[in-house]
């Protein structure tokens, strides 16, 4: 049996559901079918019961999926020891990240570095206004930046963080009397501007320009950084919205934390410079990948 092969059976054995399978390992769906019927033929026996409404293993699924489960821990192992080796002690992947956003991903820090001895990762704080600049400066080998990214020069890897949004506003502003805010609010109010270096369709993910409904929502001042943010906010000129990690790290005065339940979530993903050659960051990607995003 191929690793692909492994990899599909104990997905699926996981899942028990062939679409998810197909769309947590990037294959189609007939690429699980076949991988599965294959060994079926080879084994000589069904390994899962199939129905309109559920797949289960069978019992000699079960076995096989607890057999592998051991044989592929201890490939995986063997794989990511020969490659850090390959890599080298030592190495560092500088990772910009949006505020607090390093200590959400503690899990996958701990994850690279049990996985490569030696390695690391260097967080370093990146802002929206500047995010792109600074990552075609070198100044980053990646950053974790909201989707789409759709930059030619760019590659996106893995999600990383998954997030819900809050509305920043003073805390005497009347959306504060509802609890909550929606995007529809945003067209009576003035949201900030990241200013000239972030791509508009980037900022637009997480300031539209329009509401649902079609209503412009005006733009207000420049704001270069998440404390020039929040300053704009409490001096009662804009509102802005924001992830939900800025409500659970800050409490600043002057400024009420708002739920948005109609805004999508937002999606983090590993971006890099697709020139960038660096070995580290690719284990990193793989890392990340295997970990599935952390949801705030």
């Amino acid at each position: 049996m191929e690793l692909r092969d492994i990899e599909i059976f104990l997905t699926l054995a996981e899942e028990l559901h062939f679409g998810r399978t197909a769309e947590r390992l990037h294959v189609s769906q007939a690429r699980v079918s076949q991988a599965i019927a294959k060994q079926e033929r080879r084994i000589g026996t069904a390994l899962f019961d199939r129905t309109s409404r559920r797949v289960r293993l069978t019992p000699v699924g079960r076995r096989l999926r607890d057999d592998l489960q051991q044989v592929h821990g201890l490939l995986q192992q063997a794989l990511a020891r020969a490659e850090a080796a390959g890599i080298g002690a030592g190495k560092t992947v500088r990772l910009g990240v949006f505020g607090h956003a390093g200590h959400e991903l503690r899990g996958l820090v701990d994850a690279f570095r049990t996985r490569y001895p030696g390695c690391d990762i260097q967080f370093g704080e990146i802002n929206a206004s500047d995010a792109f600049p600074a990552l075609r400066a070198g100044e980053h080998d990646a950053a974790v930046l909201w989707l789409p990214v759709s930059e030619p020069d760019f590659s996106v890897g893995p999600t990383v963080l998954t997030s819900g949004r809050v509305l920043a506003v003073p805390d005497h502003h009347p959306l504060v009397e509802r609890g909550a805010a929606s995007l529809e609010d945003l067209a009576d109010n003035q949201v900030l501007d990241y200013g000239p270096d972030a791509p508009d369709y980037w900022a637009a993910a997480m300031t539209p320009a329009h509401t649902p409904s079609g209503r412009r929502i005006p733009r207000g001042p420049v704001a270069r950084t998440f404390h020039e943010i929040l300053t704009q906010v409490a001096s009662g000129r804009c509102v802005h919205p924001l992830g939900e990690i800025a409500a659970r790290y800050n409490n600043p005065p002057g400024i009420v934390f708002l739920p948005m339940p109609d805004a999508p979530p937002l999606h983090f993903a590993l971006t890099w410079r697709s020139s960038t050659d660096n070995p580290a960051l690719h284990a990193l990607a793989r890392t990340a990948a295997d970990l599935g995003p952390i949801a705030l």
